[in-house]
């Protein structure tokens, strides 16, 4: 059995090679095994295969007595939104997110949202595969299958986290990928004020202008550019599955992830004081700063939507954040969203009265950082190793997910992805962006040189 489509958080692979419709039911029977489960909510992206992918899962859940929720095509924060509002054990989202359209995999959810990962379930799933322990084919009684619309309940959900009477008309450039968050952009329409440029909103399979990944800089430009054509307030991109949304803002600017955090827990805690707010160490003064403004209390968690949500939930966070694009919220059962941010920034900019530059640009210019770079080196652990060596006159330094060093106008984290073989490195300084330009290039060239 080829298990190599099992990543750290999902199953991810290239379709009909190491991940199809034989291995989507296999796990679907072993993880109903081992969530001991009488019913399981599934949903799908827009992926051609996806379908062939759903019916094999359903099918084989159905043929061992476990009930299924259909809820057809939608972004993987629907399956985690279902999982916590049907009676169900688990939830299974079909899509490989922002790869490329031939690849397709699952994110796989307990009730209430509870990533299943490498770490938390998966490794025992892939064992229940191997021993076929347990994986019953038919059933005396068979599960049954049923349809159900969601859209409604969820669209009412994203809007209670805006106040309608404070919204004003602004003009924002959307930009779906022609993925899966067209339709429900189209429902959110009908109760906001806005006028919306929608670009590549309808889902299509192939991809057509290229695929739903807002990280690549021709990506960012068809947005940016269209922002300024149409001289709208801001900008929006969402990957396939809108697990992730990416701003941009008047000027046509995208706006790291990183000053997104800031600017969403500042909104949870400017009126309730003293909640905690979950953040990553790749990058952390704007936001610890905005969190002691307002009285806070800063949790530092690993990087990964496993960890945000487990410490999230451990700590009964408000809002957790992470510069990737995933933005996570307690009321939404500690998932992630890539709706709900950009309904909280319309409300933000409709109160402030200054455009999204203003908003953001004290931030940026406070704690410039250097953006996220990778590099390919083949041990990652000597890298890390050797910097620490290197630079031990830190004032601090954390290993909570790699190695962070913190010195009195300059820090650096750098770290193993967990999900691709790439060494990622992030700086940033206090207010000086000469600096920032300046380390890049020393730990750049200490690091290909090991």
């Amino acid at each position: 059995m080829d298990f190599s489509s099992f990543k750290a958080y999902d199953i991810r692979g290239v379709y009909q090679e190491n991940f199809d419709e034989s291995l989507a039911a296999d796990v679907a029977r072993a993880m109903a095994t081992f969530l001991h489960a009488n019913a399981i909510v599934i949903g799908h992206d827009i992926r051609s295969s996806s379908p062939s992918i759903h019916k094999a899962m359903k099918d084989a859940l159905n043929n061992m007595g476990v009930n299924t929720y259909d809820i057809g095509l939608c972004g993987s924060e629907m399956v985690y939104f279902a999982s916590s509002n049907l009676e169900v054990e688990g939830g299974i989202m079909i899509t490989a997110s922002h790869n490329p359209k031939n690849y397709n995999g699952l994110k796989l959810v307990r009730k209430n949202a509870v990533p299943i990962g490498s770490d938390s379930g998966l490794q025992e799933i892939k064992e229940i595969i191997n021993s076929k322990k347990n994986l019953k084919n038919a059933s005396d009684i068979l599960g049954k299958n049923e349809q159900v619309d969601i859209s409604s309940t969820y669209i009412n959900h994203l809007m209670s986290y805006s106040n309608p009477e404070k919204l004003a008309p602004l003009k924002i450039v959307t930009n779906a990928g022609n993925g899966c968050a067209g339709p429900y952009l189209d429902m959110l329409e009908t109760k906001l004020p806005f006028e919306f440029i929608k670009l590549n909103n309808f889902p299509d399979a192939d991809f057509p202008n290229d695929v739903p990944n807002p990280m690549l800089i021709e990506q960012q430009k068809i947005v940016g550019n269209a922002v300024i054509e149409n001289n709208a307030d801001f900008g929006i991109a969402w990957d396939g599955d809108f697990d992730r949304c990416f701003f941009f803002d008047e000027n046509g600017r995208f706006i790291d992830g990183y000053y997104l955090v800031g600017l969403l827990a500042e909104h949870f805690i400017k009126d309730n004081p003293h909640q905690r707010i979950v953040y990553e160490p790749r990058v952390v003064w704007n936001t610890e700063e905005i969190i002691h403004q307002y009285q806070g209390k800063p949790i530092l968690s690993k990087s990964g939507h496993a960890f945000i949500k487990r410490k999230m939930k451990e700590e009964n966070a408000i809002f957790g954040g992470e510069m990737s694009g995933h933005y996570y919220f307690r009321n939404f059962s500690y998932a992630d969203s890539g709706m709900i941010p950009w309904i909280i920034i319309a409300e933000i900019l409709s109160t402030s009265g200054i455009s999204f530059s203003q908003l953001i640009n004290k931030r940026i210019d406070s704690f410039p950082s250097s953006g996220e770079i990778n590099f390919k080196v083949k041990d990652t652990a000597k890298v890390i190793t050797e910097l620490k060596n290197r630079h031990k006159d830190a004032n601090q330094i954390n290993e909570i997910d790699g190695i962070s060093m913190e010195f009195e106008d300059w820090r650096f984290n750098v770290r193993a992805s967990n999900t691709e073989p790439l060494l990622r490195l992030n700086i940033e300084t206090k207010n000086n962006t000469q600096l920032v330009t300046a380390k890049v290039e020393e730990l750049s060239d200490f690091i290909v040189s090991i």
